[in-house]
């Protein structure tokens, strides 16, 4: 109220100081109502920051902020809950407010001094813990900052020698004191992009890439890590992660040299990859092995994608039933993966279509070895050993002499080649004929086997479904003696012989 105004109301000296009591009784009642609302919400943050509900507490010290900006507690709690969610950069500004507000809160300066230690900002964080050991603390406080001043300078020792073995090359040592560095520093990105290169440097890549991915966390645009963790994916084989980290690189700065570089060529090859796959699952293995064979020429300087790329034509080559071409390309992969399970299998089912029995399953064995609970490996054990048992015996494919693959019109043709040389009516001789008679059953036998499915299913299998040893019971109903085959014609369908044998 101005005197101008008191005067226009008559109002004297008296009503005056009885007016700008009023408007003073006023703005008291307002600022009374202001801080009542900012404490209810202060301890509604407080009461739900307790029950761990931090999100819902977050809400409450926000507003409490909004309703009064210069209060210290609202920003020491809220910095609480942002810590609490693993937030520490805004946990560090509203630390760093509640000092500007309240120098001598000890309680904040030590707490910002550890957080600032953790990013390895040594000398912001001393500065802090020196603050505190002015500022009056208590014994507690002034022990801690006493400890974590000791700490500090430890560290920056450490940090500095590190720093001097990386420039000596001594990379192990080196990587031995940043270990313990960053059991404090956990958030300082130049330590881990400095111990990532110390892995590089050492060749083992793989290590690396956990602190470079750290460090795409905590330093903004970090183009570079990114970077770095696609090319060490690319080199290690794995296309598809290189392929996503280079697509956050590009995310950040879409023209970035090096990245958009190594995008062009991590993307042709995962596209040859893929469509590569897609050919294997639709069984056109000659056009996979193709394709495969453009990925050696697109990427011929990592030597990791040569050898998977021959894994996969050796896999093509067994699926395909081109044994010799499958074991070739097998063996060059396993000359330098001695172990490389997949390999192993392949080259063992091609060794089973080449009927070497033993050398299939002697790299059973070393799949499993390297493999113990593969049941494909174990399967395809039992098989070969089986199918070595049954070379040793009566082979059908061999009396034919043809191959385990060979169709039915194959089996067919070989059949009534030999059962025309056989036939026992050609020999004369009483020695010739019964060796003729022994022949002509075991091709008679072959024939049907091979020609029947599921009789041939049970062989391939390792089983002999005319062998009465192998038939339950004894007995067995398809035991066939040369009488059986007297008037069969080789050369039909069905039916008796055109003529007659004559016997003695």
């Amino acid at each position: 109220v101005g005197s101008a105004g008191v005067r226009a109301g008559g109002v004297g000296s008296a009503g005056n100081q009885t007016a700008i009591k009023n408007v003073d009784l006023s703005i008291l009642g307002v600022e009374c109502g202001i801080n009542a609302e900012v404490e209810k919400q202060l301890e509604m943050g407080k009461k739900l920051l307790a029950a761990g509900q931090l999100a819902d507490a977050l809400s409450h010290f926000h507003a409490a902020i909004e309703g009064d900006s210069d209060n210290y507690i609202a920003y020491y709690r809220r910095a609480t809950v942002y810590l609490a969610m693993g937030k520490s950069k805004a946990a560090i500004r509203d630390l760093s407010k509640v000092v500007e507000l309240k120098q001598d809160f000890t309680s904040a300066r030590l707490q910002r001094g550890h957080l600032l230690l953790k990013q390895g900002k040594f000398d912001e964080a001393e500065e802090d813990f020196k603050n505190v050991l002015k500022s009056n603390p208590s014994d507690n406080e002034e022990k801690e900052a006493r400890s974590q001043l000791m700490k500090s300078d430890e560290l920056q020792r450490l940090h500095s020698q590190a720093q001097s073995l990386y420039r000596q090359e001594d990379y192990t040592t080196a990587i031995s004191l940043l270990d313990g560095i960053l059991e404090v520093c956990v958030w300082d990105a130049e330590l881990r992009e400095l111990r990532a290169e110390c892995y590089i440097k050492e060749g083992e890549p793989g290590k690396a890439i956990s602190d470079l991915k750290a460090a795409t966390k905590l330093k903004n645009d970090n183009t570079e890590a990114f970077y770095k963790i696609s090319t060490i994916y690319y080199q290690l084989g794995d296309h598809e992660l290189s392929l996503s980290e280079v697509r956050e690189c590009l995310k950040l700065d879409q023209d970035h040299k090096l990245c958009f570089s190594h995008y062009k060529q991590v993307k042709k090859l995962n596209k040859q990859i893929e469509s590569a796959e897609e050919l294997i699952r639709e069984g056109r293995y000659t056009d996979a092995i193709s394709k495969y064979e453009s990925v050696m020429k697109t990427e011929p300087k990592v030597s990791i994608y040569t050898t998977r790329a021959k894994e996969r034509i050796c896999h093509c080559f067994s699926k395909n039933e081109q044994p010799a071409e499958a074991i070739k390309v097998c063996t060059e992969v396993l000359l330098l993966e001695p172990a490389n399970v997949n390999a192993l299998k392949d080259r063992a089912e091609a060794y089973l279509l080449e009927e070497q029995y033993e050398e299939a399953i002697q790299d059973y064995e070393t799949a499993q070895a390297n493999s113990e609970n593969d049941q494909q490996i174990r399967e395809g054990l039992e098989r070969a050993q089986r199918m070595l048992k049954q070379s040793q015996k009566r082979d059908y494919y061999k009396i034919l002499g043809i191959k385990r693959n060979a169709r039915k019109q194959e089996i067919i043709k070989a059949y009534r080649k030999l059962a025309s040389q056989w036939h026992p009516d050609n020999f004369q001789n009483e020695e010739e004929k019964k060796k003729a008679e022994k022949k002509f059953i075991d091709i008679a036998a072959a024939k049907e086997v091979l020609t029947d499915p599921e009789m041939r299913r049970k062989f391939d299998a390792g089983e002999d479904p005319l062998d009465a040893e192998s038939q339950q019971g004894g007995g067995s109903p398809f035991h066939r003696t040369w009488n059986t085959w007297q008037g069969f014609n080789p050369f039909s369908s069905g039916g008796p012989f055109k003529f007659k044998f004559h016997f003695n």
